[in-house]
């Protein structure tokens, strides 16, 4: 046995979980029921090798596959890893069984990871290292008498209500299929399904006499449709084709079904309130009440200000009857988990505790007229953002306003700041410890490993704990690949990770093989960007990407207005403003590590680039740390020039404020060279969906928009949830972000040479006009990004090291 192989035997036997056993009313009632909707076993068996096919063609018959009963796993979920009985060369060499083709497939990751030393991530983080598995008749065996792993909880959950937004919305089936195939050998068995959703609710409002031109005005575009399904805003990337409908819907069918035949509960949307303008006429007794603005410059009814049906009103038990039935006319009865976040970023009009409790007990009645046996499940951020309001006695009317075991609340923020710590495992009702990590799908390598290495267990282990699962709630996937994999293993780890040990066998599995230099990386990584402390929620503020609105004089009076100082989170709720200027005149990004250490990190990771330069894997992660540090460093560029300016010297100012735009160049370049960092990929995916020019040009401004303005402008004033949804993609940079910065310093130089005040008005425009500009290229001729790399991302990056780092590498 290899001491590969040795290692992971440590890591596992030393972690193997007990039987979950609920001690919570309703949660094995659920369970069982859950389990009677699942397909046969043949099918979910079928399913599970078909992921294999598509993970490892060659070893197909290499395996064998078998749904065996809870019974045989002590009542709970698991999978069993054995050797196979062979007779015959042409027999399986490996035996998988599971109580789920998801337990299956989870067991089919665990045995390549752990005996073969494979890594699986999604492809834009590297994608699958698979060449160290060995080849079909040599496979490793396990240890006489197998292995078995038990879930500590039932379920591992698996996305945000934006991720569909963020990170779906231009995806087709084979896009999909991959998805669901890396959520299967993560283990996920609790995934969101909120595809397709509009198709149900035009079907459902035209049966109450909506129009579909009112509808027009209710949908937004589909880059936003997260925010139109909240109730934050209605119209805006508007409006939504048949065609558009029609796809969605079919999409969603084959995503249901595939998550069922993997032995999945897909948990489905249900009504929240929100209701186009036009029933207000259309039942003018209804309690239908406007709410107030979210986000827009000037509170322009074209966007903003929705309607929100009281849940006490007879019509939205009405309404949300009519639309758990109708998803169930087009499913089939697939689940009994449904969504719901009528308090979400919208704060009740009253703190009367009875007044909640009715509210919660309307909203879980509409689901359960439905469904007679309806869970609701609801994310706890309000809990956090909106914590003010929300104090013990409105959190325990909300909680207990409906039966024990019938919700069922997500600690969407666990992995910073848990709320089962302060709530009394809140209050008795079940929840699953989230991972939040992600904002925006922003693109900055960070993470708190210790965190997940030991918060779930923690959780799970209290006293009184009412936890029933684990979950990932990122905002937006495809970064920070080593954060999801430890996160996804807590579904199956009882005990805490040793996060050192574990990283080193994870880097021998991510590039296939063991090298100190990356070994020594890893340990400085762990150390600095995956050791966020600071309570702060990580949201990409690097001044590239984030450029600092404000007007840099030194006594203009007006350094940072107060709208200025809160920016960076754009108007979201208190807790998520974590840019704080409070102590300082100057914007801050978020900083939490020294960046020194990490430019060491990146030179030792350099150093390995001849032993791994065939690694697809070590090009992305090279790319990503090279990408973070030049990043962290422009970040203080900036404060160069601005001090400078302040100081009036203007040659230092144009040297500080020439190698800011220097860097934007050179980390464009950088970003160039890796097929993950395409600008192209995201606006070509866009373009795609579409079936005629219109759509092609309506899909196009909400890809552009999304990432950069995302919400409306006047010619005076920036959208105030500018730069939410960031990216470090080639392209966006130099087209985009680097005339931005151009421009600013340009009015800056003027001030200097002019002696004159620093006009931040005239700069905003020129901003305005900049994005609009931008995001709406197809006027006058679209530009064609490219969708496939050029470069190569080492020598890119040996060059970048040695011109702003100063230090020659080893050769």
């Amino acid at each position: 046995m290899s001491s590969l192989n040795l290692l992971f035997f440590v890591l596992i036997f030393t972690a193997l979980p007990h039987p979950f056993v609920s001690k919570l009313e309703g949660i094995d009632v659920l369970l069982d029921r859950l389990d009677s909707k699942r397909v046969n076993s043949s099918v979910q068996e079928s399913a599970a090798k078909a992921v294999l096919q598509r993970l490892l063609p060659t070893h197909v018959n290499s395996f064998h596959f078998k749904i065996v009963s809870k019974d045989v796993c002590g009542g709970s979920s698991c999978f069993l890893i054995d050797n196979y009985k062979r007779t015959s060369q042409n027999e399986p060499e490996i035996t998988i069984k599971g109580t789920t083709a998801v337990e299956i497939t989870s067991g089919l990751h665990w045995y390549i990871k752990y005996w073969c030393g494979a890594h699986v991530s999604w492809d834009k983080t590297g994608g699958f290292q698979i060449a160290s598995v060995p080849k079909p008749g040599s496979l490793p065996h396990v240890k006489d008498g197998g292995v078995k792993i038990q879930r500590p909880v039932p379920w591992n959950y698996y996305q945000n209500v934006v991720t569909s937004s963020y990170s779906y919305v231009w995806w087709e089936w084979e896009r999909w299929e991959k998805e669901i195939d890396w959520m299967a050998l993560q283990g996920i068995n609790l995934p969101l399904a909120f595809n397709g959703q509009e198709a149900i609710w035009q079907k459902v409002f035209m049966n109450f006499n909506v129009t579909m031109e009112d509808l027009n005005d209710f949908f937004s575009g589909p880059a936003f449709l997260a925010w139109a399904r909240m109730g934050n805003l209605h119209g805006w990337g508007g409006p939504l084709s048949q065609n558009w409908l029609n796809q969605q819907l079919v999409l969603q069918k084959k995503i249901v079904s595939r998550m069922l035949e993997l032995g999945m509960t897909p948990v489905l949307p249900s009504f929240a309130g929100n209701v186009p303008a036009a029933l207000k006429k259309i039942f003018p007794s209804a309690n239908i009440t406007r709410l107030g603005d979210w986000n827009t410059v000037d509170r322009n009814p074209r966007w903003c200000c929705t309607y929100l049906l009281d849940p006490t009103d007879p019509l939205f038990v009405e309404i949300g009857e009519a639309f758990i039935k109708q998803q169930i006319a087009e499913y089939g009865d697939v689940t009994d988990i449904y969504n719901c976040d009528t308090f979400n970023e919208n704060t009740p009009p009253t703190n009367d505790t009875n007044y909640i409790s009715s509210l919660g007990a309307a909203v879980y009645k509409a689901m359960s007229e439905g469904d007679k046996d309806a869970v609701w499940l609801m994310q706890g951020w309000l809990f956090y953002s909106d914590s003010a309001f929300w104090k013990p006695p409105q959190m325990k009317a909300l909680l207990h306003s409906v039966p024990l075991g019938k919700m069922i609340v997500l600690d969407l923020f666990a992995d910073v700041k848990p709320i089962w710590r302060t709530s009394s495992e809140f209050y008795g009702a079940p929840y699953v410890w989230c991972m939040l990590h992600n904002f925006g799908g922003n693109i900055e390598m960070y993470g708190i490993l210790d965190s997940i290495a030991s918060g779930p267990v923690d959780a799970r282990v209290s006293e009184n704990s009412t936890m029933v699962g684990v979950g990932m709630c990122m905002e937006g996937i495809e970064q920070n690949p080593v954060v999801y994999e430890l996160m996804s293993e807590m579904a199956f780890r009882n005990e805490k990770v040793q996060v050192l040990e574990w990283l080193k066998t994870y880097a021998h599995r991510r590039y296939g093989k063991a090298v100190p230099e990356v070994e020594a990386t890893w340990e400085i990584l762990y150390h600095t960007v995956y050791n966020c402390t600071d309570g702060i929620a990580d949201h990409n503020t690097d001044f590239i990407v984030k450029f600092p609105d404000w007007d840099p004089s030194l006594h203009s009076g007006s350094a940072i207005s107060k709208r200025d100082q809160m920016h960076a989170l754009h108007a979201l709720p208190g807790p998520r403003r974590f840019l704080s200027e409070e102590n300082s005149d100057m914007p801050q990004a978020h900083l939490w590590y020294a960046n020194q250490e990490l430019i060491k990190g990146l030179k030792l990771f350099l150093n390995a680039g001849n032993a791994l330069a065939g690694s697809a894997t070590y090009r992305y992660d090279l790319v990503d740390i090279t990408r973070q540090a030049l990043s962290k460093l422009a970040n203080q560029v900036y404060m160069d020039a601005v001090i400078a300016f302040q100081h009036k010297d203007a040659s230092a100012f144009n040297i500080h404020s020439q190698k800011f735009l220097q860097l934007i160049k050179d980390i464009d370049e950088l970003l160039a060279s890796n097929d993950n960092f395409l600008l192209g990929t995201w606006l070509e995916s866009a373009k795609k969906l579409a079936t005629n020019p219109s759509e092609m040009i309506q899909y196009e401004f909400n890809a552009r928009t999304q990432v950069t303005m995302w919400y409306d402008t006047n010619i005076t004033t920036q959208s105030k949830l500018h730069d939410y949804a960031n990216k470090f993609w080639s392209g966006l940079l130099v087209d985009y972000y680097l005339p931005r910065a151009s421009t600013y310093f340009d009015y800056m130089s003027k001030s200097l040479r002019e002696k004159s005040e620093f006009q931040v008005d005239r700069w905003r425009q020129q901003w305005v006009f900049i994005s609009i500009s931008w995001q709406s290229n197809w006027k006058t001729g679209t530009k064609n990004y490219p969708t496939r790399a050029k470069g190569d991302s080492i020598a890119i990056a040996k060059v970048l090291y040695d011109k702003y780092f100063g230090q020659q590498l080893i050769k």
